[in-house]
């Protein structure tokens, strides 16, 4: 039933944005740009879904927050490379930056060369205390982050959200969107539990989201999964893919499956 009302809404939103963007987005979702891995993860991630709910269209230029090695650039990507722009504001590195953020950075910046997948696509930074210029100012048409909220609060709180957030704001365009993915803490729990969980609560994120100048537009729960109780010995990564106990319990997290996420669709009110 799920995988029905999620072809349902998919149908839907994908009539409602135009039959081409509904076409380019299933085009780059199936291709062979595509491991057959990651394509195993469209059961929990429904990317189809969720960038049709986000209004995704393939004449934008779109800014990618912290894309990792390219699991949604791989689809992103190919959709806008033709009329639009794809900027992947990847991790910002210095001299104190770790060997896994360098070797990382490298390794998407070799996709972009010539005759590489991304040939041609831009790669900025992005950092929540050290590098907030993600595109110039009010150039871009989406912002898209996925499965990050929680990595800048627990290493930069509440300065680090703000941050973040004012600086998407900063590089929309009037009228562009914000989209959000992110693990969801349920609003019952304690506010400690987001400073190591690797959950955020839904109230949290909107209010950094409107103190920003956001304006949230819509919600869906097409990555909902309510078999996730968000309460796990080892936070979100409990779960797979990470499946930090290894095989103790595996057979339950592996029954839940990945995590419950809120998806929110917030504006750049136009001025």
């Amino acid at each position: 039933m799920k995988k029905l009302a999620q072809f349902v809404l998919a149908a839907t939103l994908g009539m409602s944005s135009g039959f081409a963007t509904a076409d380019a987005i299933s085009d780059a979702a199936m291709s062979d740009l595509r491991t057959s891995k990651a394509k195993a993860r469209d059961e929990y991630r429904n990317p189809q879904q969720t960038l049709r709910f986000f209004g995704l269209q393939p004449n934008m230029t779109v800014v990618e927050v912290s894309p990792g090695g390219g699991w949604y650039t791989d689809i992103l990507y190919p959709v806008v490379k033709e009329s639009g722009k794809y900027v992947a504001a990847h991790f910002y590195v210095d001299e104190n930056s770790n060997e896994y953020y360098k070797k990382a950075l490298a390794a998407f910046k070799k996709k972009t060369e010539a005759g590489e997948k991304y040939q041609g696509a831009t790669v900025t930074a992005f950092h929540p205390t050290k590098a907030l210029d993600i595109i110039d100012a009010g150039t871009a048409d989406m912002v898209l982050t996925f499965r990050n909220v929680h990595n800048w609060y627990m290493r930069e709180g509440d300065e680090g959200i703000d941050n973040a957030f004012g600086a998407f704001f900063t590089a929309l365009k009037p009228g562009g969107v914000l989209g959000v993915v992110e693990h969801e803490l349920p609003e019952s729990a304690e506010n400690d539990a987001m400073q190591k969980s690797g959950y955020m609560k839904r109230s949290y994120v909107v209010a950094a989201a409107e103190k920003a100048g956001f304006v949230l537009e819509a919600s869906s729960d097409v990555n909902a999964n309510p078999m996730d109780s968000a309460d796990h010995p080892k936070g979100v990564w409990t779960l797979p893919p990470r499946l930090a106990l290894d095989d103790q319990d595996r057979e339950k997290y592996m029954a839940i499956g990945e995590s419950n996420r809120m998806t929110l669709k917030f504006i750049k009110p136009n001025k």
